[in-house]
């Protein structure tokens, strides 16, 4: 009787101690979840007070009547397929240069890290402007250089536009998984690398069969959050492009946010933003079973 008493003790302490987090949670997350889902099937204009049942009418139309969501959708997929392997491999290898005892390297950690605290829109700005066909940074480095042949409008290409401005989000995210690796790295147990090297294993071999395993957990966090990251991608969207031209940067985000605020159809933006929740559980939740499958038979 008594040990079952003390679970329940120890639940009920549990649950006191979750409660507050759990209302911030519920009411900041899980309330307004749930109130788009409504508006998803819903039509509402955003002044008239009452809302029209329409059903899966506004996905059907996005899907079928709406020539830029499947623009939007596909450059969505692109954009985070970028996301996961570009600004991760470049912040594992400042992590793994940062890592090591050179001289400088805390200005250096914080020289990278430096855009990931500065403002989205203010990145955005900041790469527009070295963007500019007339007046921008890299056509001016580029006449300089005397390369003026390659001088192009970088924003306003749509067959560039996209990568031009995935540049600048690269510039912006890697900082971020840089620390998180570098995080990692130092928590690597020096006994088992000692260990290794005395058992004969050279450089590479000790950074596969040690380091590289005791550093799952910071791949799986850095790979989950720019997944999440990317497939919400609106600042920047909305700083340099808008989506533009010609939609060709469009992102389901912006796309979701254009629908709502700009042409008044809150329906049709909450089921473009339910289909962006969709896509981001069906790619997040077989990683994590993946990942935590692999670990369990490791």
């Amino acid at each position: 009787m008594r040990p079952r008493r003390m679970r329940l003790s120890v639940t009920a302490q549990g649950l006191v101690l979750l409660a507050p987090a759990l209302l911030v949670y519920c009411g900041f997350a899980v309330y307004p979840m749930l109130d788009v889902a409504l508006m998803s099937v819903m039509k509402w204009n955003g002044l008239t007070p009452t809302w029209r049942f329409v059903g899966p009418q506004n996905y059907v139309q996005a899907a079928t009547i709406d020539p830029v969501f499947w623009v939007a959708f596909g450059n969505t997929l692109i954009w985070t397929a970028m996301s996961v392997v570009v600004p991760p491999l470049i912040g594992f290898a400042l992590a793994l240069g940062l890592n090591q005892n050179l001289p400088g390297r805390g200005p250096l950690r914080a020289l990278f890290y430096l855009p990931v605290i500065i403002a989205p829109i203010a990145v955005a700005t900041i790469w527009r402007w070295m963007y500019d066909p007339f007046f921008g940074l890299f056509n001016a480095a580029l006449t300089a250089a005397g390369l003026s042949g390659l001088i192009q409008d970088w924003l306003g290409d749509r067959a560039v536009a996209l990568y031009a401005m995935f540049i600048a989000y690269v510039w912006e995210t890697v900082g971020f998984s840089m620390v998180l690796f570098l995080a990692g790295l130092q928590g690597v147990s020096r006994t088992l690398i000692e260990a290794a090297r005395i058992d004969g294993a050279g450089r590479f071999a000790t950074f596969r069969y040690v380091t590289l395993p005791a550093l799952r957990p910071s791949i799986t966090i850095v790979l989950i959050l720019s997944i999440i990251n990317s497939l919400k991608a609106f600042d920047i969207v909305y700083g340099m492009t808008q989506g533009g031209p010609a939609q060709s940067t469009q992102m389901l985000a912006m796309w979701a946010f254009t629908q709502a605020m700009q042409l008044g159809d809150f329906g049709r933006g909450a089921a473009v933003s339910m289909v962006l929740l969709v896509v981001t559980i069906a790619i997040v939740i077989p990683y994590l079973r993946w990942m935590l499958r692999r670990d369990a038979t490791a």
